[in-house]
């Protein structure tokens, strides 16, 4: 059983309260619901996988140079939590680093971020593999199944058409399967692309 004093560290409760003030106004795609909520998800999935400190706290903060890069960098992360937790949030970006503008198109950061993946370390994939489960669920539970007009309308709150969406998790399927992901997560995210397969094939 893991402690709540193992957990809730100060280092840990101060990057909490960082990501909630770097994505407290923000929002889940098409929808009102609480960016943080995703980010929440993917640290209690991360904990409940034995992650450590270093890795819960980059789970909080895994988007926030992707998504934040005016307001916070990988200086600034390294200065507040070291940087082990900066490597992770950047190696979990799929956006080069350092970038402040326009971020490159949507299949050439998705084919460059599965490329990290074959070669990432297991904290990296871990934590991966958490954000993607936790996505995937999202967009299970959103997705209308007995309304193709509100499927379509559904679809359109994504950077990329539905194939290309599936074709992504099927790759990240075949990625962490390669690099041996194993668990309760694995199990669970295999589940979820079969059924994304089923509904979309």
């Amino acid at each position: 059983m893991i402690e709540p004093s193992t957990v809730a560290t100060p280092r840990f409760l101060q990057a909490l309260t960082y990501a909630v003030t770097l994505h407290g106004c923000d929002v889940r795609k098409g929808t009102s619901i609480p960016y943080v909520t995703h980010l929440l998800g993917v640290c209690a999935l991360v904990t409940q996988d034995g992650g450590g400190e270093v890795e819960r706290i980059a789970a909080l903060l895994h988007d926030s140079l992707e998504d934040h890069p005016l307001e916070t960098s990988f200086d600034e992360l390294s200065m507040r939590f070291g940087g082990e937790v900066a490597g992770l949030v950047q190696s979990l970006s799929d956006t080069p680093p350092g970038y402040a503008g326009t971020k490159p198109a949507w299949e050439t950061r998705k084919n460059g971020y599965l490329e990290h993946l074959e070669r990432a370390g297991t904290r990296t994939l871990r934590i991966s593999l958490a954000d993607k489960l936790d996505n995937i669920r999202s967009m299970l539970a959103d997705l209308p199944r007995d309304d193709p007009a509100g499927a379509d309308r559904f679809w359109d709150r994504f950077n990329a058409p539905r194939e290309q969406q599936l074709w992504l998790y099927q790759e990240l399927r075949r990625t962490f399967t390669d690099r041996g992901c194993s668990g309760f997560m694995m199990r669970e995210f295999q589940a979820r692309v079969a059924e994304l397969e089923q509904i979309l094939l």
